[in-house]
């Protein structure tokens, strides 16, 4: 377990684990308690839609049940925790408003950053828990005497980018039982403990649309006459207009998958214009951007200057992209990228590292074709 020798938990301390009913938090659970931690599970009750499938790695009946029979197997106490109506507000709504706003929103960074931590916390608070885990990839570490947030050991399960909205004050008490493994080690773990989830199966869909219908869901927020779903024009980057659709709220930045055929290279979306209910299509160096803007700023660590270097992700499993800051407000900052970055989407997080450290993130506004620094005249995509 990558505890980081002393920043970590110690012997006897009590921990609050968040327990999905998935084999990830199942393991850091288990490690906590082989490491003599007095640990205390706790699930999340998010929202009511999907309860009846099977199977699932968290958010329904099925896994509730499963954390619970993890807990058993481990000797640990389980609790129930009911975060619908936040949940409701801060991920589901904003979920839907970003959709309707032609952008493509990611609910698990909101989720981590308004209602699971935040709420985690304060039941730790009432149960005298000073330490709270998570079953993410990614690690905790010490930099210049501040606990800081890495990247996870694996590349291929990471899951930094999800985090970086979370409180500053969150790095002081959290603990990342599992960042320094691979899915493999862990579960090899998990078969070790005889935990029921070890051979669990992962889902790569938002937790409450199981069917992986999104437009299924606006539909029942907005309605079926929203105009985010109603037919549009599809343009080409050119201009000509070659085509309808359905509904803009279909599409995404870089999506390939439904669009008119006929051309002599693939055609990519490459913006969505809401107020004209447009969405635009063009070749793949269309979709390449050189500089990309971020707003809802959070901070992790101590935010970079004016003129440095650092990477920047624009995508989860994106290969991070060596950039440098052009502009930094409160609330607004701006990279110029070294080499273009292909379909920078707004709704999306942009996180910002340096090496493996966390240094924080923002939601992107827009991405540019040519740069980043002073707009007149400068072409965006989004």
């Amino acid at each position: 377990m990558d505890m980081m020798d002393a920043i970590g938990p110690q012997r006897g301390d009590r921990v609050l684990v968040a327990m999905s009913g998935g084999v990830d938090s199942s393991v850091a659970a288990a490690l906590l308690v082989e490491a003599g931690c007095d640990v205390v599970g706790v699930t999340m009750k998010l929202h009511n839609d999907g309860s009846d499938v099977v199977d699932r790695p968290c958010c329904s009946l099925d896994s509730t049940s499963d954390a619970r029979r993890v807990c058993e197997t481990l000797g640990i106490p389980h609790y129930v925790t009911n975060l619908v109506d936040r949940f409701g507000q801060d991920v589901l709504d904003d979920f839907v408003r970003e959709y309707a706003r032609g952008r493509t929103p990611i609910p698990c960074v909101r989720c981590n950053t308004f209602t699971k931590f935040r709420d985690l916390l304060l039941k730790a608070d009432a149960i005298d828990a000073h330490w709270l885990a998570t079953g993410h990839y990614a690690r905790m570490g010490m930099r210049d005497g501040v606990r800081v947030m890495r990247r996870g050991l694996d590349p291929a399960k990471d899951q930094s980018y999800f985090l970086w909205g979370i409180e500053r004050p969150v790095l002081d008490r959290l603990v990342l039982p599992i960042g320094g493994q691979t899915k493999a080690e862990t579960r090899a773990i998990a078969r070790r403990f005889g935990l029921r989830t070890a051979e669990k199966l992962e889902s790569q869909d938002i937790c409450f649309v199981p069917d992986g219908d999104h437009v299924r869901v606006l539909r029942e927020q907005l309605g079926a006459d929203a105009p985010s779903l109603s037919p549009g024009p599809i343009r080409l980057h050119t201009g000509d207009v070659i085509g309808t659709h359905e509904g803009f709220a279909r599409y995404t930045i870089g999506q390939r998958k439904g669009l008119p055929g006929g051309f002599a290279e693939p055609m990519f979306v490459v913006e969505i214009i809401p107020a004209e209910r447009a969405v635009v299509i063009g070749p793949r160096e269309a979709l390449l951007g050189r500089g990309v803007e971020a707003h809802e700023l959070n901070w992790l660590a101590t935010p970079p200057a004016i003129g440095d270097r650092v990477q920047v992700q624009v995508r989860n499993r994106a290969t991070a992209a060596d950039a440098t800051v052009v502009r930094l407000d409160d609330d607004v900052v701006e990279f110029a990228l070294e080499e273009a970055v292909r379909a920078i989407s707004p709704g999306q997080s942009l996180v910002v590292y340096d090496g493996e450290v966390v240094l924080g993130g923002g939601v992107i506004e827009r991405g540019m074709r040519e740069g980043a620094g002073k707009r007149a005249g400068l072409p965006v995509l989004g």
